[in-house]
């Protein structure tokens, strides 16, 4: 297992908007996750196909990897086909740029003990790109205002900016399962404004576990949040509304539950998972106890029972069309839009409620397209 830094660049949201998370969050044990070793698979994966597509001598992954799919590898060969593209790109404002993979970034300079690794990097005379690889397809993420991707760029500009004369930075995220390709380009001095009037002194106060704590969306990614005072007290602000029909609520009151509630449903579900862990491990809750939940009865073999079924004179399976997802990757991404791409369609989604800073564009409703009559 790698060595992470404190205040590490893939959690720079969170500790950037609550410093003394970090801190508070140290008692805690990593208990990891399967999606982040799927992602670590991904990765190896998309450094592999990287080093062949540029040339580079590199060892097959694919055999020692956990999560290795058909899918994981057409994210790896796309990524590995974007790269090669921005090369090219590069290239015609830089003879022969540099292509650094997976190279270990120190941002020290702002923050205290940082550094992380950069999945590829691309240096061209003025300006340097650094890409970002997510596999992840829960969380869209951009790259505009992206902590983490600047703090890596600021460690390209630790290394690279004395010895080219860099005036732009590019950042982007290469998210395929979201079919997602954010770049955000800003001046190199804007970045080291920032560096120096926001991250660093923000830095300087995360690392001494001073600040403020505030809670937000960042939470959800925090060890401490099932048992964050401060969380508990935000969410519980909305208890002064005493659970009005919505009829009996004015429009501020909506207003104002609207922007929380997404928060209090993510709290209370932490809530009763830790609860029932807590119990799990020998906490006894007063009030509450133990019990076996409800489970549905299944097959101890389901060779010996399609056998029997068999010998009884009947068919035991059924007949099932392989959903979208599945059948592409059955016949491969190209080769499912080539063949089935005429019978598929997108019905309109279900009407959602979300904040104006949501990019999707806003539907018409019956009474909008009556007040333009």
């Amino acid at each position: 297992m790698g060595k992470h830094a404190l205040l590490s660049a893939s959690s720079s949201h969170r500790w950037l908007n609550c410093p003394p998370s970090v801190r508070l969050s140290e008692s805690y044990e990593d208990k990891g996750s399967s999606y982040a070793a799927e992602g670590t698979d991904a990765h190896t994966l998309c450094e592999y196909k990287l080093k062949v597509a540029l040339g580079l001598r590199a060892k097959d992954p694919t055999e020692n990897l956990t999560y290795f799919s058909e899918e994981m590898e057409e994210c790896a060969n796309g990524y590995a086909a974007y790269i090669l593209e921005q090369v090219e790109t590069a290239k015609e404002k830089c003879s022969d740029p540099v292509v650094l993979i997976e190279q270990r970034l120190d941002f020290s300079k702002y923050v205290e003990g940082g550094f992380g690794t950069g999945d590829c990097l691309i240096i061209a005379d003025s300006e340097i790109h650094v890409c970002d690889y997510k596999h992840g397809q829960g969380i869209l993420v951009e790259a505009e205002d992206n902590p983490q991707m600047k703090l890596y760029t600021l460690g390209a500009l630790e290394i690279f900016d004395g010895i080219y004369d860099i005036d732009t930075v590019s950042m982007t995220i290469y998210q395929p399962r979201r079919n997602n390709i954010s770049t955000h380009t800003v001046s190199k001095e804007s970045l080291y404004q920032w560096a120096n009037e926001v991250l660093k002194p923000t830095a300087e106060l995360a690392f001494a576990g001073e600040g403020d704590f505030k809670c937000g969306e960042w939470c959800g990614f925090c060890k401490a949040k099932h048992e964050c005072r401060t969380r508990a007290e935000y969410n519980m602000e909305l208890a002064k509304y005493d659970f009005k029909i919505p009829p009996l609520l004015d429009d501020y009151e909506v207003e104002d539950i609207l922007i929380k509630i997404d928060g209090l449903i993510s709290w209370a579900s932490d809530i009763k998972d830790y609860a029932l862990q807590s119990a799990v491990s020998g906490k006894q809750w007063n009030g509450w106890k133990l019990v076996e939940g409800r489970s549905n009865r299944r097959y101890t073999d389901e060779t010996a029972v399609a056998k029997a079924v068999s010998a009884e004179g009947f068919d035991p399976y059924e007949q099932k069309l392989l959903g979208i997802t599945a059948m592409t990757s059955l016949i491969g991404k190209k080769r499912f839009e080539e063949v089935l791409g005429s019978y598929i369609e997108k019905p309109q989604g279900k009407p959602t409620l979300v904040p104006e800073s949501d990019k999707r564009p806003p539907i018409n409703t019956a009474q909008h397209d009556f007040n333009e009559i």
